[in-house]
């Protein structure tokens, strides 16, 4: 998939004014999911964002995730039809797999999904919080290409296996939590190539994350300023001693555990 290095994750949001703000400053990219029961609030700030602006609803990527409870193969259509309701589309652009975990079964859910491709509620299908032998198994499964594998990246916890399989596969890495929740301002390498830019830890860490082939990023914010430096943060080049002191960071810490 060509997706914009930042998009927007909305976990959180609950009112549709930060999603429309963000159409207007230049996102291209919402993600949302069924789990965080915002896919009506995500719709409306889509609906008014495309309404107060010439940003035209085919130029904007509107992703979903099922979640563990709705991967059963009669349950996969359904669901899918209830989220492009709520959100509002003809057609969910990327539809995610959110966990390999509960209902799903890669011989029965990915066929599933793979039907809804051929009935055109779906253009593209990914998978999240998936590992090596998962993914090969997804892709074997699939007819449709595996268009995205969305997973947890940041200077804290990274994990570069994940990004070879994307180059040798040809699929997106969807970088959720690219902050670290917040912590990317406690993080030595971080902070001095923030100093050395005159800029945010925050935005040097998106920069560090969208300048590994083929990564784009999904931060979470709500206001105006924070939307606007986030995307801003994706035009920000470090060296390459800055990102390799980042790349050797030691500590791990998943924010999002299985």
């Amino acid at each position: 998939m060509d997706l914009p290095p930042v998009g927007l994750g909305t976990m959180g949001i609950d009112d549709p004014e930060p999603i429309g703000t963000a159409l207007s400053v230049g996102y291209r990219h919402l993600d949302t999911a069924r789990i965080y029961d915002n896919e009506a609030v995500v719709g409306e700030g889509l609906a008014a964002g495309l309404a107060a602006t010439d940003v035209r609803r085919e130029d904007v990527t509107v992703a979903t995730k099922l979640w563990i409870d709705d991967l059963g193969p009669d349950d996969v259509g359904p669901t899918a039809r209830e989220s492009a309701d709520l959100l509002g589309v003809e057609t969910l652009d990327l539809l995610y797999v959110h966990r390999p975990r509960g209902a799903y079964d890669p011989e029965a859910t990915l066929p599933a999904l793979d039907a809804l491709v051929d009935d055109g509620l779906v253009r593209n299908v990914g998978v999240s919080n998936f590992e090596l032998a998962d993914l090969d198994r997804a892709i074997e499964a699939l007819d449709a290409p595996l268009a995205a594998h969305q997973t947890e990246l940041h200077p804290l916890f990274y994990k570069p296996a994940l990004i070879e399989h994307a180059r040798e596969h040809g699929y997106t890495v969807v970088a959720y939590s690219p902050l670290a929740g917040g912590r990317v301002g406690e993080i030595d390498a971080v902070v001095d190539a923030a100093a050395a830019h005159d800029t945010t830890p925050e935005a040097v860490a998106i920069a560090w994350a969208t300048a590994k082939e083929p990564v784009v990023t999904i931060p979470k914010a709500s206001s105006e300023r924070h939307l606007r430096a986030n995307l801003a943060a994706a035009d920000l080049e470090l060296s390459p001693a800055e990102t390799a002191a980042i790349d050797a960071v030691e500590r791990e810490e998943e924010l999002f555990p299985e």
